[in-house]
């Protein structure tokens, strides 16, 4: 059950000129109403929207920092 007691909240990590690293499993819903899903124990979400794999951070920042 979603939001109940035994849920542990997830830790998100933010970096400055960076991706968001969560703490998996995750899944994301993108604009057009698509989830995407990650069972790792950690992944790197893009927030510069540079990535060839958009949710998913490839380093692409890294490019233009």
């Amino acid at each position: 059950m979603p939001n109940s007691p035994s849920d542990v909240p997830r830790r998100i990590t933010v970096r400055r000129k960076g991706p968001l690293l969560v703490e998996g499993p995750v899944e994301v819903e993108l604009e057009d109403g698509t989830t995407v899903r990650s069972d790792r124990f950690k992944v790197a979400l893009c927030t510069c929207r540079r990535s060839r794999r958009y949710p998913w951070c490839d380093t692409s920042h890294r490019d233009r920092s």
